[in-house]
């Protein structure tokens, strides 16, 4: 990867949707040795996909409770086997194993309460958990940053 696939890259970050017309020309390239390198990115795995970011705000987003559980798993239960319990439960967006009390921290977003309880009730029957610990986001002030 040299000086211009960097810039490229940091184009695309900036704006996924920019044409390869105006990448090459705001890194002096073609538009076609623009095309072939971002598909050798592509190729490579340095791109690995493109995505929307959407406004946690908007109107269609608004329903519902986004939270974060702090989780304790039982003392024999191996993290694999709670990745796999977790992986098909599609109201839990993510799952990073922690540092500290709690083993992992989940953030989820759910229709409401009664949702929020049925999952907590989930976790504990066929998950390993055994303790958790339920923040509610009230809102998000600010997008978040942008990873360079």
């Amino acid at each position: 990867m040299d000086r211009l696939d960097e810039q490229i890259l940091g184009i695309l970050q900036e704006n996924a949707r920019c044409s390869f017309s105006e990448i090459g020309r705001r890194v002096g390239l073609s538009t076609n040795a623009t095309a072939a390198r971002v598909r050798r990115l592509e190729a490579d795995g340095v791109i690995l996909g493109y995505t929307v970011v959407t406004g946690h705000d908007a109107p269609e987003l608004r329903g519902g409770l986004e939270v974060f559980i702090d989780v304790r798993l039982d003392a024999g239960t191996a993290y694999e086997t709670f990745v796999d319990a977790i992986a098909p439960i599609e109201q839990i967006g993510d799952a990073v194993h922690m540092t500290g009390p709690y083993d992992y921290l989940l953030r989820a977003r759910l229709r409401d309460t009664a949702a929020l309880d049925a999952l907590l009730r989930r976790l504990k029957k066929s998950c390993g958990v055994v303790q958790t610990q339920t923040r509610v986001a009230l809102r998000q002030p600010a997008p978040p940053p942008r990873s360079r």
